[in-house]
């Protein structure tokens, strides 16, 4: 059985014994629980999954089995999913109460995609929505099953301010805020500015994100905003041990990396193995060692690349603080998949939760799509009104 850890009380221990915690980024492709446990031997807090979209997770198996994997010993651990329907993410939620420490909601994604599906910075303008989803978590699970919002600024400081306050009304456990616009790229600075004065705004803790690419990134950025936390994503692709004040990625790492691939080697695709090297050795492989190993495409022959050109520099006997542990074969309700086990073709939501069947079917009157609206009329005022009750 995987130990549960309290999210808010791993802010306070935190807090009495480092200025912040360090935390590894949501990443698609990137953020799965071998690459958790590799950033954890090197000072690394808190990690999140790679985002997940909470309605495929509730209808298919596969996708379950696909981006969602755990280790007894991968804690504290945030799934994040990607929601804007309260039905999926609280299904979604339940589905992996069990093997989580919290949930986090991806309001932060500027991918064309999300956006257009209603994802991500979607939800930004919808407050009311994010309250929503919110509260669902906060009325339905334990008090000490995390549920946090990751957001991007918005153009106007004030509207940030306003939507962190808001969120921390409605009962989040911790709120983590990237310091860039939808609209902006990541080679763009931050606001710095914007970040300090969102940290000021709030009472809850805030992990702060965007342009970490060494320690000193973190701890500069933390003496600036006076956060409760850093966020790291693509500086801990090239350099797991960031966290632990390591230039470049030590040969450890990549020492390690191979063992924890060697230990359960039907866990791990070639190319997660693979790519995740090629960013490790980015800087530290020459032009012409990385023209060959970049191209190499086997377990085997990466191996060998590695113990030829890397590991006789290694202390072989180097201890591990975090071992990957056992993965646990996840078992899900039936009767919250069931639920999901098909969609409406007309709505798209899951046929437990299709809203095509509250239409008015024997009007006749040509008002057949207004005779659902006309009936909840009372509900979306309500809705509407509801987050600023708060």
């Amino acid at each position: 059985m995987k130990v549960k850890n309290d999210i808010s009380q791993l802010f306070i221990t935190t807090k009495a014994n480092q200025n912040y915690l360090n935390v590894c980024a949501p990443m698609v492709r990137y953020s799965k629980v071998q690459f958790r446990t590799l950033v954890r031997n090197y000072d690394t807090d808190l990690t999140f999954t790679p985002m997940i979209l909470a309605d495929s997770f509730c209808q298919n198996a596969k996708a379950r089995s696909n981006e969602f994997t755990t280790t007894v010993n991968d804690s504290p651990l945030i799934v994040q999913f990607a929601a804007n329907d309260i039905n999926d993410f609280l299904d979604a939620s339940k589905l992996v109460y069990a093997y989580a420490d919290g949930v986090d909601l991806n309001c932060g994604c500027p991918q064309r995609w999300a956006m257009k599906d209603g994802y991500g910075c979607a939800l930004l303008s919808k407050p009311e929505v994010i309250h929503e989803l919110v509260k669902s978590i906060k009325n339905s699970l334990p008090t000490n099953f995390s549920v946090s919002v990751k957001i991007r600024i918005l153009d106007e400081l004030k509207k940030t301010i306003s939507l962190c306050q808001q969120l921390e009304n409605c009962g989040v456990t911790f709120l983590t805020v990237h310091g860039r616009t939808p609209v902006q790229k990541s080679s763009e600075d931050i606001d710095v500015h914007a970040l300090r004065i969102v940290c000021d705004s709030v009472t809850v803790p805030v992990i702060v994100n965007g342009g970490i690419k060494t320690l000193f990134d973190a701890d500069n950025l933390y003496d600036q905003t006076n956060c409760n936390g850093v966020m790291a994503a693509s500086g801990l692709l090239v350099n797991p041990a960031l966290f632990s004040g390591a230039k470049t990625t030590p040969v450890s790492c990549v020492k390690l990396w191979m063992d924890i691939k060697n230990k359960y080697k039907d866990k791990i695709t070639f190319q997660c193995y693979h790519h995740h090297l090629v960013f490790m050795l980015e800087k530290v492989l020459s032009r012409q060692q990385k023209q060959v190993f970049n191209n190499l495409s086997t377990f085997e022959s990466v191996d060998q690349f590695l113990i030829t050109n890397l590991l006789p520099l290694c202390d072989w006997d180097l201890p591990v603080k975090y071992d990957i542990g056992d993965f646990i074969e996840c078992q899900y309700s039936d009767e919250i998949t069931l639920k999901h086990s098909s969609k409406c073709r007309t709505c798209g939501k899951s046929i437990c939760y299709c809203i095509c069947s509250k239409y008015d079917y024997d009007t006749s009157s040509g008002s057949y799509f207004n005779s659902y609206v006309q009936s909840n009329d009372h509900l979306d005022y309500m809705d509407s009104n509801m987050f600023n009750e708060t």
